[in-house]
């Protein structure tokens, strides 16, 4: 729970005002540690299931308005420029998986512009623990995710039209003492 925003907050921030994106939707938003930046350059609508988180938010990150809702569920009828999902996608099985695409696609406008990050089949976690399906283990207990190869990524985003893939290292604090490094992939994808 650091307070500092991820790597690619930033370089989503670039794709977004290089595309002219006004309002931007973000699913999982969590407490507010991405979206108190994205708030400072766009209008900012924040997802989440999470009522501490989504209370922690309000403190945080006062310009972002936050939707308590889960990100599987169809979104409220609003239509956005640009969609950014940090580290959310992988948490699913290929259903939800698919499901949240298909929503995050419905809330996109025309030429509209979707930001995803997730885990990277490079993860020292990849492999660990129980195989739910295909590149998909509880790697702790009670914790399960997807581990995305670039192509697996790609294909989760038939139809559109990919601007930009990348992987990275990412270190994610989840205390003052306590911090994780993640390998990560991203993917920039835009409705035609």
């Amino acid at each position: 729970m650091g307070e500092e925003p991820t790597r690619t907050v930033y370089h989503a921030m670039d794709v977004f005002a290089s595309n002219n994106v006004q309002t931007v939707l973000v699913p999982g938003s969590g407490y507010g540690r991405n979206t108190k930046l994205l708030s400072s350059h766009f209008s900012v609508t924040g997802l989440e299931f999470s009522k501490v988180a989504i209370e922690m938010a309000k403190g945080w990150d006062a310009k972002t308005q936050v939707i308590e809702c889960s990100v599987l569920e169809p979104f409220i009828l609003t239509q956005w420029d640009a969609i950014y999902c940090y580290n959310v996608l992988h948490l699913f099985l290929i259903e939800d998986r698919m499901k949240l695409i298909r929503n995050s696609m419905k809330q996109l406008r025309d030429q509209g512009i979707m930001y995803f990050t997730c885990f990277s089949d490079q993860d020292q976690r990849n492999g660990r623990g129980s195989m739910l399906e295909d590149n998909t283990y509880e790697y702790k207990e009670g914790k399960a995710a997807h581990f995305f190869t670039e192509q697996d990524l790609i294909q989760h985003f038939a139809g559109l039209r990919v601007i930009e893939t990348g992987l990275l290292d990412e270190e994610i604090p989840y205390s003052e003492t306590e911090t994780e490094k993640y390998s990560l992939r991203y993917i920039i994808v835009q409705m035609v």
